[in-house]
């Protein structure tokens, strides 16, 4: 057992920022700023995010993938500092509505190394890539191809690709699978609902379809279901050739990449992913007598995901029928993935050293629902108390963007820490904001 003035070991902080350290126990830092300092500084809930982390990934997937088009996908997480980030890593933009796109445009990313994507493109986000320049629209429907013609006109000019549905089961859970044929993305191989909108697509010379597009879903973390994708699209890429004469420049095979939330998970490994799948495409172009495409990828989670943190000021501790609950001033407002698809985090005691003894809690959120459950049955030390402070890691991704307004507690703010150096990257929602919303009485 970890005695009380012992500082933490690399194993200890597997899954936190390269950047975290303990040089005294319970004194935990990332960037070089202590975790303790923010919260104070910040208040709770609040989420840190480690800048050098985001930037490292970035450059990993760059020297992982040389080259192919690496884009950050934004519904991870976004704000104007993150897209700044991205595009001076080199890495292009995945957006799914007009919001994140006008927000990147706005901050300077460059439009054309944006896609859109969405499987219900409004007229809105339709009209927003065309005004600002997006460089390809991922085409998720029949319905979107006569509408985007016709925003284009018969002058205009857009890329486009093709979301196809592949056949492939995978993901860490159910609601986050989206290459079968059973969920409302895409267009399907198996029935020819992909063929037919290719075909059409190729009636409509405004638009020029530049390559296929699929995704697996989230948290994958083995290579093969990646290599099933590359056949299964070089086989249908090889059709097309056949039946249209048509070569496609560009293949993206999405994001999923999986992560480790806690010690001893598992997660993809991006080394042999970028090894295998540039193997398993030259070998099935080969076969098909097709030239390699450009691979395109979309990772989110695995950049964003394990660069942050979430802070939380312990508000009470209950015991009660045998359980010892910890409630936090957040909770599902600010993280609903637990509620949503069951997901396991490891808090960590900061600020001070804590009992070596050891106590089996769950730790709560301060919101009026029974499954608002942040670390159901996770081991803190025994003296935790009112007032003390948690931090969760891997709080980066499907955090803030995926936070709600229930209770109106207002959403946490974005603090980014480098160097020694904190900074506020986005204000923390006030009742002010809240209220200024409410316009009717």
């Amino acid at each position: 057992m970890t005695t009380v003035h012992e500082p933490a070991t690399a194993a200890d902080l597997l899954v936190w920022p390269a950047s975290a350290a303990e040089p005294v126990r319970g004194d935990l830092t990332v960037g070089g700023v202590p975790l303790a300092e923010v919260a104070g500084r910040f208040g709770t809930p609040v989420y840190v995010l480690d800048e050098a982390e985001v930037r490292d990934r970035c450059r990993t997937y760059r020297d992982a993938f040389p080259d192919a088009e690496v884009l950050y996908a934004a519904k991870a997480f976004l704000c104007r500092a993150m897209a700044h980030w991205t595009a001076e890593e080199g890495l292009g933009l995945d957006v799914c509505s007009a919001g994140e796109l006008e927000l990147a445009v706005t901050t300077g990313f460059p439009p054309e190394r944006i896609v859109l994507h969405g499987n219900a493109k409004s007229p809105h986000d339709l009209d927003a890539a065309l005004r600002l320049g997006v460089g390809r629209v991922v085409i998720d429907s029949p319905a979107e191809i006569a509408r985007l013609a016709a925003a284009v006109g018969p002058d205009g000019h857009q890329r486009v690709m093709v979301r196809v549905v592949p056949g492939i089961s995978a993901g860490g859970h159910e609601k986050i699978r989206t290459g079968t044929d059973d969920q409302k993305f895409g267009l399907s191989i198996a029935d020819g609902h992909a063929q037919y909108a290719i075909a059409r697509i190729l009636d409509q010379p405004q638009l020029e379809l530049t390559g296929l597009h699929c995704h697996l879903g989230s948290q994958i973390t083995s290579v093969k279901p990646y290599l099933v994708a590359v056949r299964r699209m070089v086989g249908l890429m090889a059709r097309l050739y056949e039946q249209h004469g048509l070569v496609l420049p560009e293949l993206d095979l999405g994001g999923g990449h999986g992560i480790a939330y806690r010690p001893g998970e598992a997660a993809l490994d991006l080394t042999a992913l970028a090894r295998k799948v540039r193997a398993e495409l030259a070998d099935s172009c080969a076969t098909a007598g097709l030239p390699l495409p450009r691979l395109i990828i979309e990772p989110g989670r695995a950049i964003a995901g394990p660069a942050g943190i979430a802070l939380y000021r312990v508000l009470s501790v209950k015991h009660t029928g045998g359980h010892v609950f910890v409630a936090v001033d957040g909770g599902m407002s600010d993280n609903p993935r637990p509620a949503l698809y069951g997901v396991r985090y490891a808090p960590r005691l900061i600020g001070r050293p804590g009992s070596a003894e050891r106590a089996r809690v769950t730790v709560v959120g301060r919101h009026c629902e029974a499954g608002d459950v942040l670390a159901a049955d996770v081991e803190l030390p025994a003296d935790t108390r009112l007032g003390d402070l948690l931090a969760v890691p891997v709080a980066g991704a499907y955090h803030l963007s995926m936070a709600s307004g229930y209770n109106l507690v207002g959403r946490p703010p974005v603090v980014a820490v480098r160097d020694g150096l904190a900074r506020l990257l986005v204000r923390r929602e006030s009742l002010e904001d809240i209220r200024g919303r409410d316009v009717g009485l």
